[in-house]
C-alpha cells in the first residue's frame, strides 16, 4: 500500500513514465525540452495530449500531478518546438498535437471535453431527433441547460435545431468519439463498441 510523500512521488513517476512512453511512440516527439532529458514531464505531457486531445491546462496539470509552473513551462516549450498547439475556448486553453486536427475537429473536441455537451452529442449519435426535454431527462439536467448548450453547439456548426435536434456531421463526431473513447469515459466507450450497429463510417 502506498501512502505519504514517497507513495505520492512513486505514483507521479509511474504516471509520467506511462504517458512519456505514449509520447515517445508518437510521431510528434523530437521534444522541445530535449535539454531537460532527465525529466519525464515533457514526454508525458506530449503523450497525454496525444491520447487526450482538447484537454485544457488544469486537466493536464492535475492528471499528471505536476505543478502549475512546471506545466506552464513545458507546455510553452512544446508549443515553441512545434510539437503541440493550443486554442482558446472560452475560459479554457485547449491543447492538441500540431497539425493533427482541422479547426472544426478542434471545436468538436472542445465540446466533447465538456460533460453536458458530450452527453448531448453521445445521445444524439445514438438517437437523432431528440428534443430538449428528452435530453434533459436523459442527462438529468435542466431543460434551460440543454437549450443553452444546444444554442452553442448550433453556433459552432455542430447541431441543427430544426424540429428535433440532429448533429450536422455525425460521422466526424463518431470518428472522434471512437478514436478517443477511453478519454471520454464509460458512456463513450460503450457507444464506440456499439458504433458499427447504428452508423457506418470509414476512419481512413
Amino acid at each position: 500500500m502506498t501512502g505519504g510523500p514517497r507513495g505520492v512521488d512513486e505514483d507521479k513517476r509511474a504516471t509520467l513514465r506511462r504517458f512519456a512512453a505514449l509520447g515517445a511512440a508518437s510521431p510528434l516527439v523530437g521534444l522541445a525540452s530535449a535539454e531537460e532529458s532527465d525529466s519525464d514531464a515533457p514526454g508525458a505531457i506530449a503523450g497525454y495530449v496525444a491520447a487526450t486531445p482538447g484537454a485544457h491546462f488544469s486537466k493536464i496539470r492535475d492528471d499528471l500531478q505536476l505543478g502549475t509552473g512546471e506545466t506552464q513551462h513545458h507546455l510553452r516549450a512544446l508549443e515553441r518546438d512545434g510539437s503541440l498547439e493550443s486554442r482558446k475556448d472560452g475560459d479554457y486553453r485547449r491543447y492538441f498535437v500540431t497539425d493533427r486536427f482541422s479547426g472544426a475537429e478542434k471545436v468538436a473536441l472542445g465540446y466533447l471535453r465538456r460533460t453536458t455537451p458530450r452527453g448531448m452529442i453521445l445521445a444524439l449519435l445514438r438517437e437523432p431527433g431528440q428534443g430538449p426535454g428528452d435530453l434533459a431527462e436523459r442527462l438529468d439536467v435542466s431543460r434551460p441547460t440543454v437549450s443553452k448548450y444546444a444554442a452553442e453547439l448550433a453556433a459552432a456548426g455542430l447541431l441543427d435545431r430544426e424540429g428535433g435536434y440532429t448533429l450536422e456531421d455525425p460521422t466526424t463526431l463518431l470518428v472522434l468519439v471512437v478514436a478517443y473513447a477511453d478519454s471520454f469515459g464509460e458512456e463513450a466507450t460503450a457507444l464506440a463498441a456499439d458504433a458499427p450497429a447504428f452508423l457506418s463510417y470509414d476512419p481512413a
